[in-house]
């Protein structure tokens, strides 16, 4: 059967991804399973999405509830579960408004256009760029991938979109040279996570809010795959004592389910006035019954704080390895977002995992990234770690380019 499901893949399904030769089937808590019944440890959370795990039965009531009752109606009608949540993510954020998209690259395309909005309302027209950061990842559609800071992400898409320059992450000296008066905005990941698991230095995003303050410009926080507790806070920003204008969310604020947000300051958010964007699955009833659930049980359980806790037991055992293996040049990240980076390609690691149970995931080629729910358990790091341990003591040399 497992067979058959992939070559009906490969002969259906449009060939964007180089997909591992495994059919998941299951899953529960921290573990997935195939069609053929074996678990696998889940370092990945769906890239940083199943933050509470797989079928966490509070999410699973909440979902059955509202499938009972309403699924869709589109926003030209108010429904309880979107307000709720709204008002849940104002109530726990910097934020007065809250507009409901489906990805997170919708999220980021409605920043873009907030941004840009807000400055043509105030008759400043020529303020139409915005600044981005080298390394950095912001979605997939043309408006995203113009904004993103990574070459290979674009290659085959030209012309991209204009409007966009980009700097060095992590450096302030060059954004005070870059901003000028045709800038509306600076887009940024607190934490680059794509881009290697990159953690700015203590002072560099409140320097990052001065300058734009100085500048009279806006500051949008990209916290797609940092936010909901992701990093041991509900949100990144709150671990370096700075606050954007907008921020945006998907990933992990449904657990599973599609769903983004764009929030922002009411001065902000005044730009979107009556028809200036919208989504027809925007907030719907049963995605954002489902995300209510979430949310307050990130909180109320205190899933954040475990996850903060186990993460630093995480960060210390990853420092163990590296004292082992000189083939770990650093240790990267905050909270549960961590990355080891090799001095070779890590792809071949990924697969060994694999074949011993445990998902974990390789970007910009040489970064394991570590990604796993919130409730992941000492004793499946230790288990985790044990494997990574053994496998590299067998890595052959192999050093590829320093690249992030």
């Amino acid at each position: 059967m497992t067979a058959e499901i992939m070559t009906q893949a490969d002969q259906v399904i449009a060939n964007t991804y180089k997909r591992f030769p495994l059919v998941l089937a299951e899953g529960s808590e921290c573990t997935v399973y195939d069609s053929n019944g074996r678990g696998y440890t889940d370092f990945v959370a769906g890239i940083a999405v199943c933050n509470l795990g797989h079928s966490h039965p509070k999410v699973i009531e909440a979902l059955s509830l509202q499938a009972q009752t309403l699924w869709h109606v589109s926003n030209l009608y108010y429904t309880k579960p979107q307000v709720e949540l709204a008002d849940w993510l104002v109530k726990n954020s910097f934020a007065d408004r809250v507009f409901f998209c489906n990805s997170g690259a919708e999220a980021n395309e409605a920043a873009i256009k907030l941004a840009r909005k807000f400055f043509n309302d105030r008759g400043e027209n020529q303020r139409s760029r915005i600044i981005a950061m080298k390394q950095s990842f912001h979605g997939r559609t043309m408006a995203t991938l113009s904004a993103t800071g990574q070459e290979k992400i674009k290659k085959g898409f030209a012309p991209i979109l204009e409007g966009f320059d980009f700097i060095p992450f992590n450096d302030a000296d060059a954004l005070d040279a870059q901003i000028g008066p045709q800038h509306c905005a600076v887009l940024i990941e607190p934490i680059q996570g794509e881009g290697g698991v990159r953690c700015p230095d203590a002072d560099y995003l409140k320097t990052v809010r001065r300058i734009c303050d100085k500048n009279g410009i806006l500051l949008i926080f990209d916290e797609i795959q940092t936010g909901m507790g992701r990093t041991g806070k509900l949100f990144a920003y709150e671990h370096f004592g700075v606050e954007p204008d907008i921020m945006t969310l998907a990933k992990a604020l449904a657990n599973g389910l599609p769903s983004g947000a764009m929030l922002a300051r009411e001065a902000v958010a005044s730009a979107f006035g009556f028809g200036a964007h919208a989504s027809t699955f925007g907030g719907t009833p049963i995605v954002t019954a489902a995300a209510l659930e979430v949310c307050k049980t990130l909180v109320a359980d205190n899933v954040i704080d475990r996850g903060r806790n186990t993460g630093e037991y995480f960060r210390k055992k990853l420092l163990e390895l590296k004292e082992r293996h000189p083939a770990i040049v650093d240790v990267r990240g905050l909270g549960l977002l961590l990355g080891i980076k090799l001095d070779f390609n890590g792809g071949t690691l990924v697969t060994q995992c694999m074949q011993k149970g445990f998902l974990i995931n390789c970007i910009q080629e040489n970064i394991l990234r570590f990604i796993p729910p919130l409730i992941i358990k000492k004793e499946e790091i230790d288990a985790l770690t044990d494997c990574l341990d053994g496998l590299l003591a067998d890595i052959p040399d192999g050093p590829i380019p320093d690249n992030v």
